[in-house]
């Protein structure tokens, strides 16, 4: 989960510091201030992005879907991951692309603090899935005749249940902790969406537990899981080493490389947004921050699907089958 979207910083005032707001009944995004015209140029960045994550997750649901092949543990953690990479990017995506291309669009309430949740509790979900999936290669690779007795299709789907119940139960305290605020110095939000960090900065009041609870679920939502990543992968390392062969060593670490590439694509990402805003808040432009928490938002699940499936043979094979197949029909 990002710490740049989730710790809020106060910054100015707006146009009128004294002034106070009832709660409004709608917010109103700006998109990326600083560009103005110029933000209709991003929807041929982020359109294209929201488009592959549609395509590409989308089409990784269907072949586990239709294909009995691929149902086994690892490919439904794959397409939990692809479920979450879906509502990631459609609770972001078709409000950026409006006021990039529309303009300063307005958005009620009530839908500010849904998509704050969802943006937040998805984020959560899919930083959980890719440590389950890093639980996953250990087993495979380190005890890979146990695998089977391990790894079933019952214990992925009480998974898939337990990152989902995990992220609702911490990710709801933020529009509670919103709502509680009756006066707002304005209601213009000054991003692309309804971040948690920039809703807070509107409201009047002190801040304290909101900035404490976002700090605290960051780290430990990010921090426990990329501990257990790390954890994972060091198991891994430890038993690829202990193979006798450099074959059977490339062997078993290549089932890892699809992972490892979507790890460095969500958490990469991540970091430099969370760096640039923490040292870098008088230094880089604003714009630049909120461009860099869309990338963070997008970029992952639309380069996922491609990831997956160029690099893992299950997948490529099928989508090839599949693709002959309709072409010898035609």
């Amino acid at each position: 989960m990002s710490l740049k979207a989730l710790t809020p910083h106060r910054m100015a005032e707006g146009p009128h510091p004294n002034s106070t707001f009832p709660r409004p009944t709608f917010f109103i995004l700006t998109g990326i201030p600083g560009l103005g015209g110029a933000q209709a140029w991003l929807t041929l960045v982020f359109g294209p992005m929201y488009l592959l994550a549609l395509l590409g997750n989308g089409t990784l649901l269907a072949l586990v879907q239709i294909d009995s092949t691929l149902q086994q543990p690892m490919f439904l953690l794959l397409a939990t991951l692809a479920a979450t990479d879906l509502g990631l990017a459609t609770s972001i995506a078709p409000g950026l692309l409006a006021v990039l291309w529309l303009g300063p669009q307005p958005v009620p309430y009530a839908a500010c603090l849904a998509q704050m949740f969802f943006v937040h509790a998805l984020t959560a979900v899919e930083s959980g899935a890719l440590l389950a999936m890093a639980c996953d290669r250990a087993v495979a690779v380190g005890r890979p005749l146990h695998y089977p007795l391990l790894v079933t299709k019952a214990r992925v789907g009480y998974a898939a249940l337990a990152l989902a119940l995990k992220a609702v139960a911490i990710v709801m305290p933020f529009p509670l902790l919103v709502v509680r605020f009756e006066h707002f110095q304005a209601k213009t939000i000054d991003h692309a969406y309804c971040a948690h960090m920039a809703v807070v900065e509107l409201v009047v009041g002190t801040t304290r537990a909101n900035n404490l609870y976002g700090l605290a679920l960051s780290l430990a939502v990010s921090g426990i899981d990329l501990l257990g990543i790390t954890a994972s992968y060091g198991l891994i390392a430890h038993a690829v080493l202990r193979l006798p062969t450099r074959e059977a060593r490339a062997k078993a670490f290549g089932t890892c490389s699809s992972h490892i590439c979507v790890i460095l694509a969500f958490y990469v990402p991540g970091l430099f947004s969370y760096l640039t805003h923490r040292f870098g808040r008088h230094t880089v432009p604003k714009p630049v921050h909120i461009l860099l928490s869309n990338i963070y938002l997008l970029l992952p699940p639309a380069l996922n699907p491609l990831i997956y499936g160029v690099r893992t043979k299950q997948i490529r094979d099928r989508l090839l089958e599949t693709f002959t197949v309709r072409k010898s029909q035609f």
